[in-house]
This record gives structure tokens, sequence and C-alpha cells, in this order.
């Protein structure tokens, strides 16, 4: 089990990820902000290239296309499937800033059967 938002979950995440099909033309460098957690704010990013995940790290990305402001809970949410995060996204519980076409561009991935059953992998080896 890894804890998760630390370095050793966004690793594990990204070693799962690696399977994802390639989807192109979905590719962003996305930042989040995840707000009041427990131990405070935590942001990291993403870096996707065609649909696949090549890089995750804790802290922020200075050139990023996109930034993702979420609540902890609702994050939290996402991560163990509870909230849809496009409807999430549709319902402003996740703010998005930056390029509007990148977001969309990758929005898609979300919804797919593939991202589905890797959100079930990492939750499951996930520490909440």
């Amino acid at each position: 089990m890894v804890k998760w938002l630390t370095q050793e979950w966004l690793d594990k995440a990204r070693e799962l990820a690696a399977g994802q099909p390639e989807r192109p033309g979905a590719s962003a460098r996305m930042q989040y902000l995840v707000s009041g957690g427990p131990e405070g704010d935590i942001e990291y990013y993403w870096i996707l290239d065609n649909g696949k995940l090549v890089e995750s790290k804790l802290g922020r990305l200075k050139d990023a296309d996109v930034t993702l402001s979420v609540t902890y809970p609702d994050a939290l949410k996402v991560q163990k499937g509870e909230l849809d995060a496009s409807a999430a996204f549709m319902q402003g519980r996740i703010k998005v800033t930056g390029s509007m076409a990148k977001m969309m561009s990758v929005l898609p991935i979300t919804s797919s059967p593939e991202y589905r059953e890797l959100q079930a992998q990492i939750a499951a080896v996930t520490d909440f």
C-alpha cells in the first residue's frame, strides 16, 4: 500500500498507467492543486503525451498547460471512484485555468473503460 498524494503514490500510479492505450492528441502538462487536506495543500503534476502518463511528480510545473484546483474531499471522492472526474469538472467542483483546448483533449480519457479499470487498480494499492 502507498499513501495517497505522496511521491511514492504518484510513482505507483505512473507504473500502473504504463499499459494504457495511446490516445493521439491527448497531450497536456497538467498541474493539480488539492486544498484543505489533513497535511495541508498538495501540489503535483502530470505530463501526458498522447494519453500516456510520462511524468508525475510532487511540486509545481512552471509551464503547465492547465491547472486543476480541487478540494481534498472532492479529490478523494474522484480517486475512490465515488465522483466522476468529468462530472466534477462540469459541476464546477474541479476548477480549471489555462488551456481549455488541452483540457478538452484529455477529458474523454476519464470516461474510458481502461481508465476506470486503472482507477480501481490504483485505489486497491492506495492507503487513503
